[in-house]
């Protein structure tokens, strides 16, 4: 019986972080462009900047 009395109260705590942080990202924008994020990633151009990997730049290179 006392696991119970551990256990509701951590659910409880739980759920209220999981509903705040999911109102947070309704609040911030997170959800406004759905679709961006996938047409984004049918784009063909070159990588550019920090997140550029090195085999890209190898064949930039080359080219």
């Amino acid at each position: 019986m006392t696991s119970l009395a551990w256990l509701i109260p951590a659910a409880l705590a739980l759920g209220g972080l999981g509903l705040a942080a999911f109102l947070w990202s309704l609040r911030s924008g997170q959800f406004e462009d759905l679709e961006g994020a996938g047409w984004r990633a049918l784009q063909d151009r070159p990588l550019t900047g920090p997140g550029e990997s090195e085999q890209a730049k190898r064949t930039d290179a080359t080219d």
